[in-house]
């Protein structure tokens, strides 16, 4: 289980490219704590194995008193005080050590990262594929696709013409900076390229997690109400920029662009914004300028 938001393993995935088998991560951790009766002590001990396993996972421990060289009932001792300690540990510091090494790759082989974020159905597949179609002339891309199951993004990228790997959290709902790490090798990112990374789609927990990436893009549909940035402030926080897709529904919809901004703003005033219909193609030309810009 994440030790962060209480999603699956974030060590239970697979990276795959279209057209290959499911190849699960094997390995995961597991810890246990055994408590000893005769003073409450406790120790802690961990140990790897298989993903896959058919055993009965049980561990029973039994401890006689002869099994010890002291006892206890002999005699009746008191403490008259207890000690407090408190250790307390970034449970993202893992995370951030590999998103730092991943940024630096990055920086060595000029490779512009974006980590693409939203809600499900904001439009971020489709954003990335008619980019590549429009650009792949002038921009070298490369992608990573984030769902939980099913290669159905990864098939719709590499027709759209760019190299990609799926990424398969099983039960995780949001990447992570390893996840990153081994995707990229597998995906080999040229120098001089274009990477974007398709998050999980969810505007909670992939806030929380450093990927490394050059800049955080974050994408709401005037189909999800203007409200979306002070009801998720955590994820426009920690953006750059905001892209408010699906313009050409405003004349159907019941939205405010000017009072999303305004909300953003309230939680983020250096987010910058494009609104564009990426169905249409109206406004996504800034958006296609300043990808150009970032990578000149």
């Amino acid at each position: 289980m994440c030790e962060t938001c209480g999603c699956g393993e974030s060590n239970s995935f697979s990276i795959r490219k279209p057209g290959e088998a499911i190849k699960n991560n094997p390995e995961h951790t597991h810890t246990h704590s055994h408590s000893h009766l005769h003073d409450g002590s406790e120790h802690a001990h961990s140990h790897s194995h298989a993903h896959t396993h058919d055993y009965n996972h049980e561990h029973h421990h039994h401890h006689e008193e002869s099994d010890h060289a002291h006892h206890h009932h002999d005699y009746q001792h008191k403490h008259s005080h207890i000690t407090e300690i408190k250790v307390e540990t970034d449970i993202l510091h893992k995370n951030n050590l590999i998103a730092e090494r991943n940024r630096g790759f990055f920086e060595a082989k000029n490779i512009f990262a974006l980590n693409l974020v939203s809600s499900p159905g904001s439009g971020k597949t489709s954003l990335i594929e008619r980019s590549i179609k429009d650009l792949s002339k002038d921009v070298n891309f490369y992608i990573i696709e984030g769902d939980q199951q099913t290669m159905n993004d990864a098939n719709r990228i590499e027709a759209a013409g760019a190299p990609v790997v799926q990424i398969n959290t099983g039960n995780g709902c949001h990447l992570d900076a390893d996840m990153i790490n081994k995707a990229v090798k597998k995906l080999e990112v040229e120098n001089n390229s274009l990477l974007i990374i398709e998050n999980v789609g969810n505007l909670i927990c992939p806030s929380l997690f450093d990927l490394g990436e050059s800049k955080r893009v974050v994408i709401i549909s005037v189909t999800e109400g203007e409200d979306k940035p002070i009801k998720y402030p955590t994820m426009f926080q920690s953006s750059d920029i905001c892209i408010i897709n699906k313009t050409d529904l405003l004349p159907y919809v019941d939205f405010d662009i000017n009072k999303a901004k305004e909300y953003a703003h309230q939680v983020n005033h250096h987010l910058e914004f494009f609104e564009l219909s990426v169905k249409t193609g109206e406004g996504i030309d800034k958006w296609y300028e300043w990808l150009k810009s970032q990578i000149s």
